[in-house]
């Protein structure tokens, strides 16, 4: 490696989205300094240069605002992503917070000497080394840091068309195309909508089973949450997504033993809310296949070994974490997958944190970010008494 430069800081954050900007906003409340690492060329790259045109927040906009500032009262219940990006901006200059883009961080240990954080990272602009020492280090690149596209036998033989949904923006250029959307969560669901709308042909894959809402479902469930338990509140779910959407094994969709709050409890994982979708999958127009057998040029097998030719392939299926890459040590906070070992943990030892992990969308991102910030101001004020 080139001879760096060094930087002693109080606090180091990595990752600039919602997370990231949210722990640094904290912090600077409190008067703490800290810097925030993103390898990106601005904040919230996610939302900002990887997400499809027609998405909007799924919650209510103040189940999703991050801490200290609400979302302006002219916007709408669900805000689209664009005008997010805007909070988000507005957010950052609000809260003056001290950003480093185009740093790739490719090293993070802790030094038992020193009782500091060593971060080696790339300055993506120079190209040169730059080293930070950190008294806490924040983990807050998220679970949504790389797509995955899942192995496939045969995909290198398609000559179509084929994207991670991150790469997706909308569904013009693919009008009167055969497309495949696989994976049936809410961005799989929400592209395909989009595709459909557009006049592609379009067909969907539901590799697991699914449980399907709508937002003013979603908004009912989350108002009642806070006087019911929740399995009393997934069964009023079960009633009315029967009553809106009918039989699901009719449409070839299965359903998960667990209502929709019960599966967030249970897995972490969210249910699919409609924008559309059901409408196009019910009549028909939007064809649902199971999980894909193998490829050949464009004809796709899938497992009850039914066949369909297509020209473009939109994987929506999920991202990993990037955390194992570049994190040394941290096993009591972060396992061999780079998440936390449970959506509770936000701490882990010798003054690191994470913020964003926890599968609760961006709610859990702004208890994450209030937490770490008060107890690297307990860990401070304790050790000035000691001196």
């Amino acid at each position: 490696m080139d001879k760096a430069t060094e930087q002693e800081v109080v606090v180091a954050i990595v990752g600039a989205g919602p997370a990231g900007l949210s722990a640094a906003a904290c912090l600077n409340r409190l008067g703490i300094a800290n810097i925030v690492l993103e390898r990106e060329d601005s904040s919230a790259s996610l939302w900002r240069d990887r997400a499809y045109d027609r998405l909007k927040l799924h919650l209510g906009k103040q189940f999703c605002e991050l801490p200290h500032m609400p979302f302006p009262s002219h916007l709408p219940t669900f805000i689209p992503r664009a005008q997010f990006v805007e909070y988000l901006d507005d957010y950052k200059s609000h809260f003056e917070v001290n950003l480093y883009c185009r740093r790739s961080v490719e090293r993070a240990s802790y030094d038992d000497r020193s009782g500091r954080w060593r971060i080696v990272v790339r300055n993506m602009g120079s190209g040169e080394h730059e080293v930070y020492v950190a008294e806490f280090l924040v983990v807050a690149t998220g679970e949504n840091s790389e797509g995955v596209i899942p192995e496939v036998d045969g995909f290198e033989s398609f000559r179509g068309e084929a994207m991670h949904s991150n790469k997706y923006r909308n569904g013009r250029e693919f009008k009167g195309k055969n497309v495949l959307v696989v994976g049936c969560g809410n961005s799989g669901m929400e592209i395909a909508y989009d595709l459909w709308n557009h006049g592609a042909k379009t067909s969907i894959v539901a590799r697991s089973p699914v449980e399907v809402v709508t937002k003013e479902m979603v908004f009912l469930g989350m108002v009642l949450l806070k006087f019911l338990p929740y399995q009393i509140v997934d069964i009023l779910m079960r009633l009315l997504t029967r009553l809106k959407f009918g039989d699901f094994a009719k449409y070839g969709l299965r359903r998960p033993k667990h209502g929709p709050f019960s599966l967030k409890v249970a897995t972490g994982r969210t249910p699919t809310i409609d924008v559309g979708a059901m409408k196009g999958i019910k009549n028909g127009e939007i064809k649902v296949f199971p999980a894909i057998k193998s490829i050949n040029d464009g004809l796709v097998t899938f497992i009850n070994d039914k066949t369909s030719q297509f020209e473009a392939i939109i994987f929506a299926t999920g991202y990993n974490s990037s955390v194992r890459k570049w994190l040394q040590g941290g096993d009591e906070l972060f396992n061999d997958r780079g998440m936390t070992h449970s959506r509770e943990q936000w701490k882990g030892e010798n003054g690191l944190y994470s913020a964003g992990f926890s599968q609760r969308g961006l709610f859990g991102i702004a208890v994450d970010a209030r937490n770490l910030a008060n107890d690297i101001n307990f860990e401070l004020q304790r050790r000035r008494k000691r001196e």
